[in-house]
């Protein structure tokens, strides 16, 4: 079985025992509800999934997906590539709409954005061609780059580059972009990739080239090309 069936088996048999508040508890874990495209660590989310620290969301266009965790609700806009972290996210590419009562944070490329305290508090987050864009909507925010770290009051709005000096992350980021900007990927690990669908397609091609090769006239050789 691939991973991502495996997922999504897994994902399937906790949503039917536990409520998704429940399997939230888990600090590390948090619950994906979609609306529209998402894409999961390379596998489609037809409509909600279980979700562990260190996963990739993606969004396309005229998508969104929202992840709730007890304390925080968090709304990864469209066209966006997002890495949930548990305790706090990172934006490779777009954005996501924060709302906890946690001290949720977010990253994009070297800029750092957190509630100031663990009052109720929302905030905004969107990264697009290397531009940080920052909205406190309810509550102050601590804003930390590689100039220090400021306070933005509720109601105000600022931008930050994201000057990431380290080049591997430029092109890591180069590539998530790309992906984000282009198709959709398939799914990670799924049942194209298993040991039967490669025997399967193994055996498949194997047949058809001894049916050409028995039904052609003449020998395929270099004396003889077709």
């Amino acid at each position: 079985m691939g991973m991502s069936a495996f997922r999504k088996m897994v994902s399937c048999v906790l949503l039917a025992i536990f409520p998704g508040s429940l399997l939230a508890a888990d600090s590390g874990a948090a619950m994906l509800y979609t609306h529209g495209a998402t894409w999961l660590n390379g596998a489609h989310v037809p409509t909600s999934s279980a979700i562990f620290t260190g996963d990739l969301v993606q969004t396309r266009s005229d998508s969104a997906a929202n992840i709730n965790a007890p304390g925080s609700s968090i709304t990864v806009l469209g066209e966006s590539l997002v890495q949930f972290e548990g305790a706090s996210l990172k934006v490779e590419h777009g954005g996501v709409s924060v709302s906890t009562s946690k001290g949720v944070a977010t990253t994009a490329g070297d800029v750092r954005v957190a509630p100031v305290s663990n009052a109720w508090t929302e905030f905004n987050v969107t990264d697009t061609d290397g531009t940080v864009k920052i909205a406190a909507l309810k509550g102050d925010l601590s804003v930390t780059d590689d100039n220090g770290t400021v306070t933005l009051a509720q109601g105000q709005q600022t931008t930050r580059d994201e000057q990431t000096s380290d080049q591997s992350t430029d092109k890591d980021k180069k590539k998530n972009k790309k992906r984000a900007d282009g198709a959709a990927p398939a799914a990670g690990g799924g049942i194209l990739t298993s040991p039967v669908a490669i025997g399967i397609g193994t055996a498949a091609i194997a047949g058809v080239t001894i049916w050409v090769l028995t039904r052609t006239d003449n020998p395929v050789s270099p004396s003889q090309p077709q």
